[in-house]
C-alpha cells in the first residue's frame, strides 16, 4: 500500500514510516508544493496512492468522482507529526481493510 502525503503532512512522514509503507511519498517530491487538488488526484489515481491529507477538499473530490485513488482524511487537528505518524502506526489493519474494499472511497482517521 502506498501513501501520498498531502501538502498540509510533513514530509518527514515517509520517512519515519518507511518501515511499514516503504513506497509512500510527499506530494513534494513527486509534483510541487503547489500542486493543486486536481494534479494530486490525478497522480494518485495513475500511480495507484491512497491520498492521506488533512484537507477536507479532497472529501468532496472523493464524494463527486470516487475512487480510485482512495483518501484517508486525517481529522486531528493541529497536532505534531509524531500524532499522525502513531495514528497511522495504530490505524494499519484499519488501512488494509480500506485498501481492499472496493466499495469504499473515503476514510477518516480518527
Amino acid at each position: 500500500m502506498k501513501l501520498l502525503f498531502d501538502q498540509n503532512i510533513s514530509r518527514k512522514l515517509v520517512k519515519l514510516l518507511d518501515d511499514v509503507f516503504p513506497e509512500s511519498q510527499h506530494i513534494s517530491t513527486v509534483l510541487s508544493e503547489n500542486a493543486e487538488d486536481s494534479q494530486i488526484w490525478s497522480f494518485a489515481k495513475e500511480n495507484a496512492y491512497l491520498i492521506v491529507t488533512k484537507d477536507d477538499d479532497f472529501e468532496q473530490r472523493s464524494i463527486l468522482f470516487g475512487q480510485p485513488p482512495k483518501l484517508v482524511w486525517i481529522r486531528l487537528g493541529n497536532c505534531k507529526t509524531s500524532d499522525i505518524e502513531v495514528l497511522l502506526r495504530q490505524s494499519i489493519d484499519t488501512l488494509l481493510a480500506f485498501n481492499s474494499d472496493d466499495e469504499t472511497s473515503f476514510l477518516l482517521l480518527p
